[in-house]
């Protein structure tokens, strides 16, 4: 099966623009292609899965991929999928998570001469003049056919500011450039940026040539990961800082019963025909399949020896034990009260209940338990010295946090 086919029998692609000359040149490797980030955080998340992996089949089938770093279109702010405007960042933040968002696309492209390339639209949307910029570029847009856009008309009735509707000039402005200056034919992106990478591809024929060799292809998945099984969401980071590879295995570890089979497809490197025979899996197969995911995810995102160490701990809690390399959270001794300390201050410490309240109303409904023993008096303490041993807390099936006294 050739690399094309392959997207497709993954359930990777959503809408292309001339899909006989897509597939000719991405089988061939011929395509130099870009997607775009732009840097609202100090890590990318695990929405942004499929858009790495996809680079990482393309160039591994010889296509060369362009990782474009958003610096300027962050400035103005995406407003697909939002009903609000974006928060306004400086420019010191925004290259500092550029920065922080190269070293974790380093995992999965390789980057390089002849290989793939990163450049940031900073480099030349900052230095656009607006007068230019309005008579080259601003004259091939109808504002009637911006305004049937689906990432603007769902922000008509709440307020789209001038500053967002400029978004999708200056994403279409991005393939221009890097069409004429890297050699860019190819551009991918979330089926939510239909219409602004529509306007790319027009910009190049209006301006070059109605021959002129510009694709566009979409995921079938929005830009925050959606669709491709449970939502992504911003909450699960690929930074281990902001979300420990014991926390990201067990996200993907307890995805939907509906969703495993979608997620191995899309966004594994694991063989069609692997996946295919775990289809056949019932029952506690299914647990199976998803310890898979998990594990090959994790994997990627960092390293075979923290996706082992992850799985371990999880089979080690779920299976009773004691979990040795599950998220933790340290007590001081001036936390105490006296030798000891409370279940329900314990749960707030370690970020298992919202408030005391919370962790008592959590208690008597029976849903926590410490070690697996399951806890029933809200007065229930523990001693240091049982906390210097370590305390597994659990609230509900999926939620848990170890104690420890340093």
């Amino acid at each position: 099966m050739e690399i094309y086919e392959e997207l497709v029998a993954r359930g990777l692609i959503a809408q292309v623009t001339d899909e006989t000359e897509i597939k000719k040149m991405i089988n061939a490797g011929k395509a130099t292609f870009y997607i775009g980030f732009d840097c609202t955080a100090d890590s990318l998340t695990a929405g942004h899965f499929m858009a790495l992996t996809l680079m990482k089949r393309l160039q591994m089938a010889g296509n060369r991929p362009i990782a474009l770093i958003g610096g300027g279109t962050t400035m103005i702010g995406d407003p697909s999928g939002r009903s609000d405007m974006r928060k306004m960042l400086t420019r010191e933040d925004i290259e500092h998570n550029a920065a922080c968002f190269k070293r974790q696309m380093e995992r999965f492209i390789e980057f390089g001469e002849g290989k793939a390339q990163m450049v940031n639209n900073a480099d030349w949307l900052l230095e656009l003049n607006y007068i230019d910029l309005l008579r080259e570029v601003g004259a091939c847009f109808s504002v009637n056919n911006m305004l049937r856009a689906e990432c603007y008309r769902q922000r008509m009735e709440k307020g789209l500011s001038f500053l967002e509707f400029n978004y999708m000039i200056m994403q279409s402005y991005d393939f221009y450039h890097l069409f004429q200056h890297y050699g860019c034919n190819m551009q991918f992106g979330g089926n939510d940026q239909w219409s602004n990478m529509l306007g790319g591809t027009e910009l190049i024929r209006r301006k070059l040539g109605r021959d002129a060799h510009a694709m566009t292809i979409t995921l079938l998945t929005d830009s925050n990961g959606n669709k491709m099984g449970k939502t992504a969401g911003n909450a699960v980071w690929l930074d281990p800082n902001k979300t420990s590879p014991f926390d990201f295995y067990q996200y993907w570890r307890n995805v939907g019963d509906a969703d495993v089979m979608k997620c191995l497809k899309m966004l594994t490197f694991l063989p069609l025909d692997e996946i295919a025979e775990m289809e056949t899996w019932k029952d506690s197969g299914i647990n199976t399949a998803k310890e898979i995911l998990a594990f090959e995810l994790t994997k990627l995102v960092h390293g075979e020896a923290e996706a082992e160490k992850a799985r371990a701990s999880a089979r080690a809690l779920f299976g009773g034990g004691a979990g040795g390399d599950m998220p933790t959270v340290e007590l001081s001794r001036g936390e105490l009260t006296g030798d000891t300390v409370d279940i329900m201050t314990l749960l707030v410490k370690a970020g298992l209940a919202a408030s005391k309240s919370d962790a008592r109303r959590n208690i008597q409904q029976g849903g926590v338990t410490a070690n697996d023993a399951k806890i029933t008096d809200i007065g229930k303490s523990f001693t240091a010295e049982e906390l210097c041993a370590g305390v597994v807390l659990r609230r509900g099936k999926k939620s848990f946090m170890k104690v420890i006294l340093k």
